[in-house]
């Protein structure tokens, strides 16, 4: 399969947060200065800095406040991205009077700059995201940023998305793969194929052909969204995409999107870097304690699998001989690997896992997520264990929601995916904290640590 450009632009919402305060600053000045022409009978305040406070105070809560209007834009509809862009800065400039009525700060400011101000911020904002906007749709138009997709289904739903689809070029999205019939052969292609995405536009009524599909796609680490036919259903706390203005049902989607994906990276940069200066000291000591305790080299390199099923080599301090494992590798039976008394020590606390915190740094691993598995494991275990490869949704953490709950190491793996699967749905920066403040004080010492 020939596939076009395809640049990658993570960046993109991270810059149109930037452009959206820097539009809230711009108007602020502009108002300012058509406040003094309007007003030029008042004698102008020579301190200024009560009006750039609010500015800037309104600009970084707009801006870095969680919010569905920095979701993607792939293929959603203007004029609805415009409605929501107004509604965050309505609600934001209502929090600012509350502010102002709550100190008693409203007569510091002139009225006419703040509606000025008001306005001119909503234009500048509308301005900024319609260029933006139109950009990304020409650089998609000409085969920049695509997102490849397999589709499944030949009924109405699918013949309707193909055609929005032949019409959309602006919003990226190719089709890759086209099933019309859900057969063997067919579903031994979706298996296999490389694609972002899998939509399912299969009737609801055919239950057997939807089971057989995602049974297919157990290995897969494309987001899968389902198709429905009947767009009168409602539905109550399921994900749902609006997607060429057809709704989606997200089936199989990762959590770390927008500003998640942002509060997620800080958490993981910011602590770490703050973890390993802090400890730097006992990384020193347990380094020489490896060393003196047994020969070869201090750090043990294993290769693991992480986010979206790719291979990286995770560090752990060596706690076993370096030829451990010169008649392969076997699940279990780990406390009888280490033959050194430190070898044991730094497996039972934990310590061994420090070296992590570097994986971190690097990009590899979070710092909550779960437990990630030797390629030969993940190849047994995915058969094995049902939604065991939707745990790669994620970047593989150094503790976890299974882990501080008692379920690592030699324990039951289908209950501790139940864990993993938990904490991939209901992800918030408080259940990370939760499981960091869980991990420190009876996560290290564990009867099951391995």
């Amino acid at each position: 399969m020939t596939r076009a450009i395809r640049l990658s632009s993570p960046w993109v919402p991270y810059f149109i947060r930037l452009a959206d305060g820097l539009m809230i600053l711009l108007a602020g000045l502009i108002a300012l200065q058509v406040r003094q022409v309007l007003e030029l009978h008042i004698e102008f305040p020579a301190d200024l800095s009560g009006y750039y406070a609010m500015e800037t105070v309104a600009a970084i809560l707009f801006a870095a406040l969680p919010a569905n209007v920095y979701r993607s834009w792939r293929a959603a509809q203007l004029p609805s991205m415009l409605a929501g862009v107004a509604g965050r800065w309505a609600g934001i400039v209502g929090l600012i009077l509350l502010w102002l009525f709550v100190v008693k700060a409203s007569y510091d400011f002139s009225r006419i700059w703040f509606v000025l101000w008001t306005f001119t911020a909503l234009i500048l904002l509308w301005l900024e995201r319609l260029a933006a906007y139109l950009i990304l749709r020409f650089l998609r138009s000409r085969g920049f940023n695509l997102r490849y997709l397999a589709l499944v289904g030949d009924g109405p739903a699918a013949q309707n998305l193909k055609q929005r689809l032949d019409h959309s070029g602006w919003s990226g999205y190719s089709i890759a793969l086209e099933l019309k019939k859900v057969d063997e052969v067919a579903l031994t292609q979706l298996g296999t194929v490389d694609v972002d995405e899998v939509w399912l536009a299969l009737p609801l009524s055919d239950e057997g052909a939807i089971r057989q599909t995602l049974n297919a796609l157990r290995h897969s680490t494309a987001a899968i969204r389902f198709v429905p036919d009947l767009f009168t259903l409602r539905l109550i706390n399921h994900g749902v995409s609006d997607v060429l203005g057809m709704p989606m049902f997200d089936l199989s989607t990762s959590p770390m999107t927008g500003v998640n994906q942002l509060v997620k990276w800080l958490e993981d940069k910011i602590l770490a870097a703050c973890i390993l200066f802090a400890i730097s000291p006992i990384l020193l000591l347990l380094a020489l304690g490896v060393k003196l305790s047994s020969r070869g080299p201090v750090f043990y390199r294993q290769e693991r699998i992480g986010l979206n099923g790719k291979p990286f080599n995770m560090l752990k301090f060596r706690s076993m001989p370096v030829d451990i494992e010169r008649n392969g590798v076997k699940w279990g039976g780990s406390a009888a690997k280490a033959t050194t008394r430190f070898g044991q020590f730094i497996r039972k606390t934990s310590l061994d896992e420090l070296p992590q915190f570097l994986n971190v740094l690097k990009g590899d691993m979070s710092i909550v997520g779960p437990r990630p598995e030797r390629p030969i494991f993940v190849e047994q275990f995915k058969e094995e264990i049902p939604g065991y490869m939707k745990k790669h949704l994620v970047k593989a953490g150094i503790t976890g929601w299974a882990q501080v709950h008692g379920w690592r190491g030699d324990t039951d793996l289908n209950t501790r995916i139940e864990y993993d699967l938990y904490y991939i749905e209901n992800w918030s920066l408080l259940l990370d904290i939760k499981i960091i403040v869980m991990t420190v004080f009876k996560g290290f010492v564990n009867k099951n640590a391995y």
